[in-house]
């Protein structure tokens, strides 16, 4: 075991526990208090796991799970940004790649380039695993959002219109998920929870 390499994960893992503090917009069920990066995540690798099936292509459900777990934690640093603050998304990705550089850096080499490599094949969408790793990162919202009867959308004002341009990317990953999350649209415009 190399002292080194042991005390850079260890300090890596330690750094990641912050992720537990980037409260997001999105309530918990039952209109609870707002989840955390960690939460979200953690739940969009469980969400992964069951829904495979709906997977568009045939997937490496480990790869997918992982993608999910780490995806976020560059927000330690860069913040969350709301899905629908086009002001906040200007500078997004600057932000989130100086993130990953220092918080992905803190880890061994071989670690750093295998998460980070995860991280980017995430943000591009250009493989089966991260477009189900995408489509849970949209679904999952949306779920908790209908269960709280839209509460978040009617706080922030959220369209129909903006929530399907965010939904575009749910295609590639499943299109059975995609047609789910129009039914659970069509339920809350006609509730009013999301303008027309």
């Amino acid at each position: 075991m190399s002292q080194d390499r042991i005390s850079k994960q260890i300090n890596f893992i330690l750094r990641i526990d912050k992720e537990k503090q980037i409260e997001r917009q999105t309530h918990l069920t039952d209109h609870g208090r707002r989840e955390n990066d960690a939460e979200h995540a953690w739940h969009m690798a469980v969400m992964a796991y069951l829904l495979r099936e709906y997977s568009n292509d045939r997937i490496d459900i480990a790869k997918t799970m992982l993608m999910c777990l780490i995806h976020d934690i560059v927000e330690i640093e860069a913040g969350d940004t709301y899905a629908y603050d086009d002001d906040g998304k200007k500078n997004q990705h600057s932000r989130e790649e100086a993130a990953a550089d220092h918080i992905f850096g803190l880890l061994p080499n071989d670690q750093r380039d295998e998460l980070r490599a995860l991280f980017e094949e995430f943000d591009s969408g250009n493989t089966p695993e991260a477009n189900f790793a995408r489509a849970m990162d949209n679904f999952q919202p949306i779920l908790l959002n209908n269960s709280n009867n839209g509460s978040d959308w009617r706080e922030h004002g959220v369209s129909r219109d903006m929530v399907e341009a965010r939904q575009k990317r749910t295609i590639p990953g499943s299109r059975v998920i995609y047609d789910i999350i129009e039914t659970i649209l069509d339920k809350n415009v006609k509730k009013g929870s999301l303008k027309a």
